[in-house]
């Protein structure tokens, strides 16, 4: 609390309160605040995690917000962060799309899994009616917390 000293007179009226509010703590606050969900925002993107390979590809323009299937490691598939049984991506993808074919879709596969099984992925995805599909990889010299650039593999 602040007292104003500069009045003569009683000791009355000499420690009145000031009516004015000090925002600088509150200010000082909201920075950190600020700071923090900023550090942690990109780290939400994907709760699945997955080692993905690097890649020098320029990225594609991100228009929309596109589902996303991931593979672990093990082979346990993911759709957003949900598991997921292989037969049932597709009845999945077609009931958050909404039965749209054109949402894109970003298949995100550990590193270490055979191509082929991330190209059975995407051959069930597309196999589906979904015609914008695409992987994820790293970008090189990217930090980790860094979000995931989509590559196209070519037209499909």
């Amino acid at each position: 609390m602040a007292f104003s000293l500069n009045q003569k007179g009683s000791a009355r009226s000499r420690y009145r309160p000031l009516a004015e509010i000090n925002v600088t703590p509150m200010v000082d606050v909201m920075l950190v605040l600020l700071i923090i969900f900023m550090v942690t925002a990109p780290l939400m993107t994907s709760g699945v995690s997955v080692d993905l390979p690097k890649t020098n590809a320029q990225p594609i323009n991100n228009d929309s917000q596109p589902l996303t299937v991931s593979v672990r490691a093990n082979g346990d598939v993911y759709l957003q962060d949900e598991p997921v049984p292989l037969p049932d991506v597709v009845d999945k993808l077609k009931a958050i799309a909404r039965n749209n074919p054109d949402r894109r879709i970003f298949v995100r596969g550990d590193k270490m899994l055979p191509y082929g099984r991330i190209m059975e992925l995407m051959g069930i995805i597309t196999q589906g009616g979904f015609t914008h599909v695409a992987l994820l990889a790293e970008q090189i010299g990217a930090t980790p917390a860094a979000a995931p650039r989509p590559v196209r593999p070519g037209r499909g």
